[in-house]
């Protein structure tokens, strides 16, 4: 029989040992048991919860990234993981993720590629359809609105000019930057992201518009196609 929580010293205890000395003592396996909370008969909180980590497959998922994208149907796999439980684990990936990324954008001043990627890196990353957004801004470089342009249904997302610029048309947007992820972790632009890119800027420069950039988000990197452009010059 497995040893039970309460039996083990207080130390050990996830509970006892976060209030004592603090969240940033517990492991991984630690922080996941205070979520889960019970429990079987054969297995501790402690037991599922490295069940639990023993499930991340990919090995360039470091740490706890993995749980995002695991199901609630997928964590009940593990006997003593039900269904209450595995929506626990969901909402607290999704917690994670709103407090990561930025919500309070709006007339923020963009100056740098660095700028509009910290904005989207932490919600787009994790994203397993490639999304294409289109970020507006005034002629301060104000961030003024982003929107999604397009979502693929893999790897691949097709989209047009007309969908990239009509936005901006409406709210008289005086800059653009585009923005979209690669599933694959990935943000070496392709070259038809490059093909895009120049189309994109020859039409909005018509409309009076600046592109300003095209950013590529892979998983916690991003490139900057003007960026590279500006290096091969």
């Amino acid at each position: 029989m497995p040893t039970k929580m309460k039996e083990l010293p207080e130390t050990e205890r996830p509970y006892e040992k976060l209030e004592q000395y603090g969240e940033k003592t517990l492991t991984n396996a630690e922080l996941l048991a205070i979520i889960i909370k019970t429990g079987t008969k054969e297995e501790t909180a402690i037991g599922l919860a490295q069940k639990i980590l023993k499930l991340n497959t990919n090995e360039r998922k470091n740490g706890l990234n993995f749980l995002r994208d695991l199901a609630v149907e997928e964590f009940m796999k593990i006997k003593g993981i039900g269904k209450v439980k595995a929506i626990q684990l969901k909402a607290v990936c999704e917690i994670a993720t709103r407090m990561n990324a930025s919500t309070n954008y709006k007339e923020k001043r963009i100056l740098k590629p660095k700028d509009i990627a910290e904005i989207l890196i932490e919600k787009m990353r994790f994203e397993k359809q490639e999304i294409l957004k289109v970020a507006m801004l005034n002629n301060k470089n104000d961030l003024l609105k982003i929107k999604d342009i397009a979502i693929g249904s893999g790897n691949f997302v097709v989209a047009t000019i007309r969908s990239v610029l009509n936005e901006a048309v409406k709210i008289e947007a005086a800059k653009i930057i585009l923005i979209h992820n690669h599933p694959t972790g990935d943000p070496t632009p392709s070259q038809a992201d490059i093909d895009f890119t120049k189309k994109v800027e020859q039409a909005s420069q018509i409309l009076g518009i600046q592109l300003l950039d095209h950013i590529v988000i892979g998983n916690n990197s991003y490139t900057s196609i003007f960026s590279q452009r500006l290096k091969q010059k």
